[in-house]
């Protein structure tokens, strides 16, 4: 575990990641990180865990109706 500071950035509070940690999320600057609550505590991540779960109900709707997309689209 390593330590991390909190500073004023702005008008904001933040926090400086390391290297290492940038690397480890394969981050740059301008991504977008997701922090979810769990029960070991916060989670940083560059996954959209909602997004996955958005896009795996419409793939499934799209399976389901398979055969009525291939009509529609002739």
């Amino acid at each position: 575990m390593q330590p991390l500071r909190v500073t004023q950035i702005g008008n904001s509070l933040g926090v400086i990641l390391p290297k290492e940690m940038i690397n480890h999320l394969h981050v740059s600057k301008g991504d977008t990180l997701f922090v979810t609550l769990s029960p070991n505590g916060l989670e940083v991540s560059p996954y959209n865990a909602q997004l996955e779960a958005e896009i795996a109900m419409g793939q499934a709707f799209m399976n389901e109706y398979r055969e009525t997309f291939k009509v529609l689209a002739k």
